[in-house]
This record gives structure tokens, C-alpha cells and sequence, in this order.
């Protein structure tokens, strides 16, 4: 039986990382939520707030996760990963933008924590202490047979 080598972020399911590592979030205390999360949409093109009470610390993990696998992302990319088809009621419906002050907070929020830094080429990118983290959450991951 050969030694399993260290699981990363790239090795496992992202659904199943980015729901372990935002319960990992939600217990390490370290994310501030901000007052308004329960009643902001997260684009324009949506029409009611997030269901889920914890969607905050979801969209988090999941952004590092997205700095992890890319570096020098801003904003700008965010608000495009996540942002959907808007409904213009009769008229044809078209892409638009997700809300930038969640990125921005979410992003600042991970600097604090030392998760990212800023990149010199402009974005963010993830630091060694961030990686290892990241890692280790993938690693208490069980791989199902």
C-alpha cells in the first residue's frame, strides 16, 4: 500500500471544498459579517436576497478558492464570475454585473486575515500562509471510493 501524497485544492470537488472550507470560516470567528448581509441582493440581476444565512462566508471560500487556482484577480473579475443573466421583463434578457462592494469586502476581508495579498501586477494573489491553509481543509476532505 503506497503513501497517499497531500491533497491541495486542485485534487478535490469544489462544491465539496468551498461548503468545508466557509464552515471552516464560519468557526475560525476571524470573518467580520457586516450588518447589511441579510437584506442585500448580490447583483442587480437578482431579485430577492440570498436564502442561505451563511451564503456570506460561502461567496468567501469561494473566492479564495478562485484566487488560489488564479492569481491577480480583482473586482472587476469577480463581478463578472458571478455575476448572471438579467430579466428586462418583455425585452430580451442580457448579462449583467454582480455587486462590487461585496467582492471588495470579501477581498479586504481576506487580506486582513492573511489569506491574499495584493499583487504587483495589479488583483490579488494568495500567500504562503493562505495555500496552507486552503490545503489543509482539502485534505480533511474524504475522497469517496
Amino acid at each position: 500500500m503506497a503513501l497517499e501524497a497531500a491533497r491541495t485544492v486542485k485534487d478535490v470537488s469544489p462544491h465539496d471544498f468551498v461548503r468545508a472550507y466557509a464552515s471552516h470560516l464560519k468557526r475560525s470567528g476571524k470573518v467580520e459579517l457586516p450588518p447589511w448581509t441579510d437584506i442585500v441582493k448580490t447583483g442587480v440581476h437578482k431579485e430577492l436576497a440570498p436564502y442561505d444565512p451563511d451564503w456570506y462566508y460561502v461567496r468567501a471560500a469561494s473566492i479564495a478558492r478562485q484566487i488560489y487556482l488564479r492569481q491577480g484577480l480583482g473586482v472587476g473579475a469577480f463581478q463578472r464570475i458571478y455575476g448572471g443573466r438579467k430579466r428586462n421583463g418583455s425585452r430580451p434578457p442580457h448579462f449583467c454585473k454582480s455587486s462590487g462592494s461585496i467582492a471588495r469586502h470579501i477581498l479586504q476581508q481576506l487580506q486582513q486575515m492573511g489569506i491574499i495579498d495584493l499583487d504587483t501586477k495589479g488583483g490579488r494573489r494568495i500567500t504562503s500562509q493562505g495555500q496552507r491553509d486552503l490545503d489543509q481543509v482539502a485534505g480533511r476532505i474524504v475522497v469517496a471510493p
